[in-house]
C-alpha cells in the first residue's frame, strides 16, 4: 500500500464517524489545553518573580549579620556576633572585584511637612546606593558623599511620598521632619513601582549613620556589595569573607549572592510549572482512554473490513499500522486544537487579568503535542493488535 493510499484510507475512516472522531479529539484537545494554560500561568509567575529581583541587578551580594547555619556549642557560651558597622561597609569596598559596598539600616518612621504626615519605608544608606542598586534620581541630586558618623540632616524623597506630601510643588529644598528630627529635601527619587507588593516609592532615604541613631541600632541591617559581572564570583565572595573575618574575629555573618537565590527561585519556580503541567497531563489520560475505547469499537465494527484487507494481500503488519495511524492522527489532530484552545485562553487571561502574569513556553507546547501522540499510540496498540490476529475467513463470515 502506498503512503498516500495509506494516508487516504485512514482520513476516510476518520470521516466516515465524524461525531465519534470530534467527541474522541475533544478529550486530547482539553488535556492538552489544559497544559498550557496551566505552564502559561506557571512560566508567567516565573518571570515574574525573576523580573523583579533581577530589576536592582545580578551582580549583588548581601552580607548580614549572624550566621544562618547553626553549630553546636554548650549552652552557656557567649555570643560573639558583632555587629555590621558603617566602616566595615568601607573596608569591604577596597575588596577586589567590588565596585559598591553600601550600608544599609531599614526601619519604619513617621515624615511630617506643613501638618501632613505619612508613615513610610525609611532606609539608611550609603552616597553610592543608586549605583549598587541600578535606581535613578528625578529631580535633584542623591546624598552627598559626607563623614558617615556625622553626616548633614539631609534626605531623598520616593516618589510616592514626594506627590503625597508637595502634590504639584517642587519639593527641593523644604524641610521635613523625619522621626522628630529636620532634614533638607534635596532629591526625589525616579518611580520605580511595586515589588511583591511592596511600593518601592513609599520611601525616604538618609545617611546610614543618621539612621542608626534615629532607630537606636548598632549594627546595620545588610551591606549590599555590587561586583564586576566577569569577576569570579566564588573568588568574590572568598575576598569578603577574608576581609570582615579578619575584622571581627570570626565568621559571625552570612554571605547571600544574589545569583545562588535566583538559581534556587528558579528550580523552584521550575518545579512548580512541571508540577502544573502534570496535573493538567491527567486530562490526556482520559483523552487516551477514548481513543482505546473508540478504536476496540471500531475494530468490532470494521471486522469485514479487515476480513477484506487480509484477503487481497495486506499483512498483519499493514493492518496493524493502520489503525495505529488513525490513532495517531486523532490525537495529533486532538492536539494542535488543544494547543489553539489553551493559547487562546491564556490570551483571553491575560487581557481579563492584566496583573496575572501570563506567559505561554511553546517548548512545553511542542512537548505536550508529541506526548498526546504517544498517548494516541499507546492507546490505539492493543485495539490495532487485535484488529491484526482477526483471521481472514472468519472476519468476512462474520459480516
Amino acid at each position: 500500500m502506498r503512503y498516500a493510499d495509506f494516508i487516504r484510507f485512514t482520513l476516510a475512516s476518520l470521516a466516515a464517524h465524524r461525531l465519534r472522531t470530534f467527541l474522541t479529539a475533544l478529550g486530547i484537545a482539553v488535556g492538552i489545553a489544559a497544559v498550557i494554560l496551566l505552564t502559561s500561568i506557571g512560566e508567567g509567575l516565573h518571570r515574574y518573580v525573576i523580573k523583579e529581583f533581577t530589576q536592582f541587578g545580578t551582580n549583588l551580594i548581601g552580607v548580614t549579620p549572624g550566621r544562618t547555619q547553626t553549630h553546636g556549642a554548650s549552652l552557656g557560651s557567649i555570643n560573639t556576633v558583632r555587629p555590621l558597622s558603617i566602616e566595615d561597609a568601607s573596608a569591604l569596598g577596597h575588596v577586589p572585584h567590588v565596585r559598591v559596598a553600601n550600608p544599609l539600616v531599614q526601619g519604619n518612621a513617621e515624615i511630617d511637612y506643613l501638618g501632613k504626615s505619612r508613615r513610610v519605608t525609611l532606609y539608611g544608606v550609603g552616597h553610592r546606593f543608586t549605583e549598587a542598586l541600578s535606581m535613578r534620581v528625578a529631580a535633584g541630586q542623591f546624598l552627598p558623599d559626607d563623614d558617615p558618623r556625622a553626616a548633614r540632616t539631609l534626605a531623598v524623597l520616593g516618589a510616592t511620598v514626594a506627590r503625597e506630601l508637595f502634590g504639584s510643588n517642587n519639593p527641593l529644598g523644604a524641610r521635613v521632619r523625619v522621626g522628630g528630627e529636620r532634614y533638607r529635601v534635596i532629591g526625589v527619587m525616579q518611580a520605580k513601582g511595586q515589588m511583591l507588593g511592596f511600593d518601592l516609592d513609599d520611601t525616604v532615604y538618609i545617611p546610614a549613620g543618621r539612621a542608626l541613631d534615629l532607630f537606636n541600632r548598632e549594627s546595620l541591617v545588610e551591606i549590599e556589595v555590587t561586583y564586576d559581572p566577569t569577576a569570579p564570583l566564588a573568588e568574590v565572595e572568598a575576598g569578603i569573607k577574608r576581609v570582615l573575618s579578619a575584622r571581627h574575629g570570626g565568621e559571625d555573618f552570612t554571605v547571600t549572592p544574589q545569583q545562588k537565590m535566583l538559581d534556587v527561585f528558579g528550580a523552584v519556580l521550575d518545579a512548580i510549572t512541571f508540577a502544573v503541567a502534570a496535573i493538567g497531563a491527567i486530562s490526556l489520560v482520559v483523552g487516551g482512554v477514548g481513543i482505546l475505547t473508540m478504536m476496540t469499537i471500531a475494530v468490532a465494527e470494521r471486522t469485514s473490513e479487515i476480513g477484506l484487507l487480509r484477503a487481497v494481500g495486506a499483512t498483519r503488519r499493514r493492518v496493524m499500522l493502520l489503525f495505529l495511524g488513525e490513532a495517531a492522527v486523532l490525537a495529533a489532530a486532538g492536539g494542535m486544537a488543544g494547543l489553539l484552545l489553551g493559547w487562546s485562553l491564556a490570551l483571553l487571561l491575560e487581557a481579563a487579568l492584566p496583573a496575572l502574569p501570563v506567559h505561554t513556553p511553546w517548548s512545553y507546547a511542542v512537548l505536550a503535542e508529541l506526548v498526546a501522540v504517544v498517548v494516541g499510540l499507546a492507546a490505539g496498540v492493543l485495539p490495532a493488535r487485535k484488529a491484526a490476529r482477526l483471521d481472514p475467513q472468519e472476519a468476512l463470515r462474520s459480516e
